[in-house]
This record gives C-alpha cells, sequence and structure tokens, in this order.
C-alpha cells in the first residue's frame, strides 16, 4: 500500500475550533461536517457520509459493560477455546494455505497467531457484528470518555467512503467500530489493508485473503519480529523471586533458566531473547515466558487476560500442549475485587478505574503490597491480602 499522503493525514487530526465532544449530538455532527469540508473533502461526498447518523446508546452500553474481561485466564482461556474452534482452525488453515504462506513469506507472522486473532474475533468470520460502524464510532467520539481514540476514526472511516471502500449505512462490525473478519478500525485499514485477492478493493468483511494479510501487515507494522517466539510454558522452582515476574520485569530468557525456570516441554525457544515471567494466576497455577513480540498482542488489545489466551490459543493451533492449570489459590469475586482496588488506591497506588478487572496497573499495585507484607510477590489478588489490606 502507498504511504499516506500529508494531506489525509492531515485531514485525520483534529482541527482547532471545532468540538472536539460532548454538547447536543446534532451539533456535534454538524461539527464535524464542517471540519471535514475545511479538510478539503466536497461537499456531497461529506453529505453522503454523514446522511442519517444517529447516536446508538447500546454502543455506550456495550462500552460500559465488559464483564467478560473480569474472568480469570482459566476459566476464560477455556471459555474461548474448544475442540471445534482448534479444529475449524486447523481447517482454515489448509483451505487458506495459499494465503498463510504468502503471509509468511512477506510479514513473517505465523499462521497460528492469526488464526487466533480471527477465531476469538468473529469465530473465523462468521459472526462480525451488527452495529453500524459509522454511528459507533460517531457515538464514542460523541461520548468524552475516548475521543482521542476514536475522533480521528470518523475522518478515517470517511476516506474509506471517498475511496469506495466503506458503505456508511451498511457497513456494520463490533461496537467499538472494527471492521470485518479481524476486527480492524478503519485507520488501520487505510494503513494496512491489502488486497490480497486482487479485485481492486480491500474488503475486510467478505474476502479472507484481504482480512488475513491486512491483519497479518498490521502485526508486522507494530513491531512483530518473524521467525522469533512469542510465548512459551515454563515450570518454576520453589523460592524463586516472584517479584521479578510480571510484564514490567525482564530478563534474558537463558538468565531465568539459571533461577531454575525450565521449559515445560523441551528446551527454552529462545534462550538469548529479553521474556517476561508471567503467573497469571499466581505462583501455583500455570506458568509463561513471554517473549518479545507478545508485547505486539498489546498493540491490539490491551487486555492481559484476552492477549495471554490469543497467544496461548496460536501455540495450540501450531500443535501446541494444554496447559499445566494447576492448582491457583482462590481469587477474588468482581465485588470483592473493586473493594481490593478501592484499598489500593487508599495506599497510593494507581490501579485506573475501580472496575473490578486485573489489570496491569492493579497486578503491579497488589504485587506491591504483597511484597511489603512478606506475602507471595505474584500479583495475584486473594481473600487473605484482601483481609491484610
Amino acid at each position: 500500500m502507498r504511504i499516506l499522503p500529508l494531506a489525509l493525514i492531515a485531514c485525520l487530526m483534529p482541527v482547532a475550533g471545532f468540538s472536539q465532544c460532548g454538547g447536543k449530538f446534532t451539533s456535534f455532527v454538524q461539527s464535524l461536517k464542517q471540519e471535514a469540508v475545511t479538510a478539503g473533502y466536497d461537499t456531497a461526498t461529506v453529505n453522503g457520509f454523514f446522511k442519517g447518523a444517529r447516536q446508538d446508546p447500546k454502543v455506550l452500553k456495550a462500552d460500559r459493560a465488559q464483564g467478560v474481561f473480569q474472568k480469570p485466564f482459566i476459566e476464560f482461556s477455556r471459555r474461548l477455546i474448544s475442540q471445534s474452534r482448534i479444529d475449524r482452525g486447523r481447517a482454515m488453515a489448509k483451505k487458506y494455505d495459499s494465503t498463510f504462506r504468502r503471509i509468511e513469506a512477506t510479514y513473517g507472522i505465523n499462521r497460528g497467531v492469526l488464526l487466533a486473532f480471527w477465531a476469538f474475533e468473529t469465530d473465523y468470520g462468521s459472526f462480525q457484528g451488527d452495529f453500524n460502524t459509522r454511528n459507533a464510532l460517531i457515538t464514542l467520539a460523541h461520548d468524552c470518555r475516548r475521543p482521542d481514540l476514536f475522533r480521528p476514526q470518523i475522518f478515517a472511516a470517511l476516506e474509506l467512503y471517498k475511496r469506495g471502500n466503506f458503505d456508511p449505512a451498511r457497513t456494520t462490525g463490533a461496537w467499538a467500530g472494527e471492521i470485518g473478519m479481524v476486527q480492524m478500525l478503519p485507520r488501520d485499514i487505510l494503513d494496512n489493508g491489502v488486497d490480497a485477492d486482487g479485485d481492486g478493493h480491500v474488503s475486510l468483511k467478505t474476502s479472507a485473503p484481504d482480512a488475513l494479510m491486512s491483519g497479518g501487515k498490521m502485526l508486522s507494522h507494530l513491531g512483530w519480529q518473524p521467525g522469533q517466539p512469542w510465548l512459551q510454558e515454563v515450570t518454576i522452582p520453589k523460592g524463586l523471586d516472584l517479584s521479578k515476574t510480571g510484564t514490567g520485569s525482564k530478563l534474558a530468557a537463558k538468565e531465568w533458566q539459571r533461577l531454575g525456570v525450565r521449559a515445560k516441554d523441551g528446551a527454552l525457544a529462545a534462550p538469548g531473547l529479553q521474556a517476561s515471567l508471567l503467573l497469571p494466576q499466581g505462583h501455583k497455577g500455570p506458568a509463561f515466558l513471554a517473549y518479545p513480540n507478545f508485547d505486539v498482542y498489546f498493540e491490539w488489545n490491551q487486555s492481559f487476560t484476552y492477549v495471554l489466551t490469543a497467544a496461548y490459543f496460536a501455540n495450540r493451533l501450531e500443535g501446541g500442549a494444554i496447559y499445566a492449570a494447576g492448582s491457583p489459590d482462590q481469587g477474588l469475586t468482581s465485588s470483592q475485587m473493586k473493594q481490593l482496588q478501592k484499598k489500593l488506591q487508599a495506599r497510593g497506588h494507581d490501579v485506573g478505574k475501580v472496575d473490578g478487572i486485573l489489570g496491569a496497573k492493579t497486578r503491579q499495585a497488589i504485587q506491591s503490597e504483597q511484597q511489603r507484607l512478606g506475602l507471595p510477590a505474584d500479583a495475584w489478588p486473594t481473600p487473605a491480602l484482601l483481609k491484610r489490606l
């Protein structure tokens, strides 16, 4: 794909003097239309794109109800990964073998990685979302919670419309504005969309080759390193300094090995690479080494549980074994997690939003308090920790 011209880059940036979010919805839409004309779009194109635009309350409801991410890794991964999903993924790998070969040769992305995203995002394209994409983006941009994320996507969708690759009345997708089989935002489609089937259009909703090649290009653009691993299951020794674990701490894999960390099967995949030791449900549960490519997953989705599950599923699709679940200590309910987050806030920790989700900031705060209290510093919240606080 060609490099975006400076004029297009400029039109995707907010223009001073126009409403950034909030206010009366119709006035907000009118402000967007005026800004688009100021950025150089002709009036007919702008009117055609915004015709019939409306606020979607179901989008706002979905944005505030992401309870699935409150599930712990073992429960979440078992919910998302089934034998039928594995079987279908391997069937899709065969069906689109030539496309995956092209992706591997061009971008160096393993097919298991893309298959996992394809499965989790849309169940291999079978359900891509039924929210009107244009309305979802305008609704979320107007909402003022994350306008910096969603506002530029409106103008990216307008550019796709201008090119004939977006129907504002009929294009549907996820509630957050992602489109197609691997769920990409409009700006990502502009940057990374590939017409893999050669029909003259980037059709992520109807063309698996287009969707998969575009997803591969995006991962490459985000920093994926060809030929490098992303996640490997390991075992940990008793007495390991657990304060070194978590996404915020990295050691060379061979250094982890010196500390007693061992590959569950075979040898460490890349002894010379930096890696984080992840204990998603504490030191009594599963353990993984996450290599640099794992960090790219967070550019796709910022949920730790989702990212870890997607990376593990990629391994499974490429023949990897089922992880050893172990016997994790009892975790917390959603209401208990919120209590814990409030207690952590009261002690000066930044946990982000009190939402009952065990995110990166909450994990770091938990680990800090575990160290202070002389508990195993594995970042896994337990009733015992809640009681101590």
